[in-house]
C-alpha cells in the first residue's frame, strides 16, 4: 500500500508539474501575443498620426499657395471702399437712394467713426431710423445687402409708429457699420 501511495504521489506530482509547465508556457505565449498586439496597435496609431500630419502639411502648403490670391482680394476689397474724404456724403447719398427705392423715410442719421490701427481703415458706425411698413423695411435691408458697398447691419429695434396707429407703419432703429479707406 505504501508503494501504491508513492506511485500515486509521484503521478500526482508529475501531473502537477506538467500543469505548472503548461501554465507557464501559456502565460509566456499570452504575454508575447499581448506585446505583439500592443506593438501593432501602437504602430497603427503612429501610422494614423503620420497620415494626419501629412494632411496638415499639405493643407498648410495649399493655404500658403493661396495667400497671394487672398491678399489680392483683400486689396481689391479695400480699394472698393469709399475714401474717408468723401465717404460720409457718399454713404449718406446711397442710404437715401436705397430708402427712396424701398419706399420708406430715412431719418435721424448719425455717424461715429474710429480708426482701425494698422489697417489704413476707418470704421464708421451709422445710427439711423426708418419709417415704413414691413415690406418697405425688408426692401431697404435687401437694398443694403445687395449694395456694391459693404454695409453690416449690427442691430435692429422696431416699434409701431405712434403717429400713425392702426396703419401698420413701423419705426425701426438700425445700427449699420461700414468702412472707409484712409490711405
Amino acid at each position: 500500500m505504501r508503494r501504491e501511495f508513492k506511485i500515486q504521489k509521484g503521478a500526482i506530482l508529475l501531473v502537477l508539474a506538467a500543469l505548472i509547465v503548461a501554465d507557464v508556457a501559456l502565460a509566456a505565449y499570452s504575454w508575447n501575443r499581448a506585446s505583439q498586439q500592443s506593438a501593432q496597435q501602437e504602430l497603427a496609431i503612429l501610422q494614423r498620426n503620420v497620415a494626419l500630419l501629412k494632411a496638415d502639411i499639405s493643407r498648410a502648403k495649399k493655404i500658403q499657395q493661396e495667400i497671394p490670391a487672398v491678399q489680392k482680394d483683400c486689396d481689391e476689397f479695400e480699394s472698393s471702399l469709399f475714401p474717408a474724404a468723401s465717404g460720409y456724403s457718399s454713404v449718406n447719398a446711397e442710404l437715401s437712394a436705397i430708402a427712396n427705392q424701398s419706399g420708406l423715410r430715412l431719418e435721424n442719421r448719425s455717424f461715429h467713426s474710429g480708426q482701425l490701427k494698422g489697417r489704413g481703415l476707418t470704421e464708421v458706425q451709422i445710427e439711423a431710423s426708418v419709417s415704413g411698413n414691413y415690406r418697405t423695411i425688408v426692401n431697404f435691408l435687401n437694398g443694403l445687402q445687395r449694395s456694391p458697398n459693404m454695409y453690416a447691419v449690427g442691430a435692429l429695434s422696431a416699434r409701431s409708429d405712434a403717429q400713425s396707429q392702426g396703419s401698420g407703419l413701423l419705426r425701426v432703429s438700425i445700427h449699420i457699420k461700414t468702412y472707409f479707406r484712409t490711405g
